[in-house]
């Protein structure tokens, strides 16, 4: 199920309310399963709130014209953080530095 919550995440590109339904899946299944994988579960509704986080200021900076540079790279950090997330999944490990802000 991780796998897939990555895969709304980046589905969200496209449809926007996909990484909704990602935490959703993430807060059903925490809890539930190997420490690794409750790992992944506990990134993935932090990246989903750092996101949401940083997506709001960036939208409220954009109006300055400074927020849609850091839209961009919002959006870079979501694709690393899912890709880092699918990395780890295959390694059946957790991923690194579980409780940063950054990448």
């Amino acid at each position: 199920m991780a796998m897939v919550i990555y895969a709304l995440y980046l589905a969200s590109f496209v449809v926007g309310f996909t990484s909704v339904i990602g935490v959703v899946i993430a807060y059903v299944y925490s809890g539930k399963g190997p420490e690794w994988l409750d790992e992944h579960y506990r990134y993935q509704i932090r990246t989903f709130w750092i996101g949401l986080l940083y997506s709001v200021i960036a939208f409220m900076l954009a109006l300055v014209v400074i927020g849609i540079p850091l839209l961009l790279a919002l959006a870079v950090w979501l694709i690393v953080r899912c890709v880092k997330g699918f990395k780890g999944l295959q390694e059946r490990r957790a991923p690194d530095n579980v409780d940063t802000w950054l990448i």
